[in-house]
């Protein structure tokens, strides 16, 4: 069964290396993997002000799901040389990759499944104003394809799955397998997170300006997903994966992902995260359920994210947003 913590907890499970990958480099951290988990290490390289690099090289007993807290997210370039996740927008495999912009992350729930491939991962991170400075002009502004990776801290992050081309791996396993230390080491690095991310960004470009046709929903896939929606929404409280609901409906991921967004004006589970809210202020207005029971009912397994989620869409505490309804009843 997969072991289920906090985003805190998780962090306990790693332990500072005793013998650091690089010496001479105070930035350059690395922790094992705690054995209840599973083996292996993960790696975190602070290349300058607003660039990093973390590594994840381990093997799970069992899987792992992390309940990742709310946060102002940075760029994130998260590809997956081995192994599997799924969190709130994105179902990674291997040889893919997630595209996440800044903006604001929901809290969520990062699923690594127990039947994965051992995970090998890079990400690379940027704060959006070390992106603007690469990649906007004078004034710091975007090209019109890019804009949508910065957005404001109270708007939603993009986020996108693709494929690792050769080029791009060629450049990874390089990054994984860097034989230098110290100041040589950093500057080697950088070049290369560099040029994957100009690689990973020609390709959004190109997608962005049309080059890549988005797919044509009609006829019978438009009902298949429109089925989607209703097993998605029958199911609050344990929806399936991505790559089980196309399995379901007879879809392919990209197929239900794209369509999803056509048909309904944004993912899957973006749709699933609002029809919840939407539920849960509908059972609050009823009166007969208690606040952690509406949490449970929509799926929220922590009544603090449920809290924290719904005070974010309606601007009040779920306890608060009752007492109210119960007093304009009552007058």
């Amino acid at each position: 069964m997969p072991m289920r913590l906090s985003g805190e907890a998780y962090d306990q499970m790693l332990s500072p290396m005793e013998a650091p990958f690089d010496p001479e480099d105070e930035f350059d951290q690395g922790f094992t993997v705690s054995p209840l988990m599973g083996e292996g290490y993960s790696r975190s390289l602070e290349l300058r002000e607003g660039l990093e690099i973390r590594i994840e090289d381990h093997r799970l007993w069992n899987g792992i799901q992390v309940e990742v807290p709310e946060s102002k997210a940075w760029l994130n370039y998260h590809f997956h040389l081995s192994g599997q996740h799924q969190d709130r927008s994105t179902e990674v495999d291997n040889n893919q990759f997630a595209l996440y912009g800044s903006g604001f992350s929901p809290s969520h729930l990062m699923i690594a499944p127990s039947n994965c491939d051992p995970l090998l991962e890079v990400h690379i991170n940027m704060h959006p104003d070390f992106f603007r400075s690469f990649v906007g002009n004078r004034q710091g502004e975007l090209p019109t394809e890019l804009r949508s990776l910065v957005r404001p801290s109270d708007q939603l992050q993009y986020t996108r799955v693709g494929t690792i081309s050769p080029t791009i791996q060629r450049l990874l396993w390089q990054i994984l397998r860097c034989p230098y230390q110290g100041t040589i080491k950093r500057m080697f690095l950088e070049g290369k997170a560099l040029e994957v991310s100009a690689l990973v960004l020609e390709e959004e470009t190109a997608i962005q300006k049309g080059q890549s046709a988005p797919l044509k929903i009609e006829g019978e896939e438009r009902d298949r997903i429109h089925r989607a929606r209703e097993i998605l929404i029958q199911q609050l409280d344990h929806p399936p994966s991505i790559v089980e609901l196309a399995q379901q409906v007879g879809l392919n991921s990209r197929a239900l992902k794209e369509g999803f967004r056509q048909q309904f004006g944004k993912p899957a589970f973006a749709y699933l995260h609002e029809y919840r809210l939407e539920q849960a202020r509908q059972l609050l207005e009823s009166e007969e359920m208690k606040v952690s029971e509406v949490a449970q009912a929509i799926g929220f397994a922590n009544r603090s994210h449920f809290a924290e989620a719904f005070r974010k869409k309606f601007g009040v505490n779920p306890k608060d947003y009752q007492m109210q309804r119960r007093k304009l009843f009552v007058s």
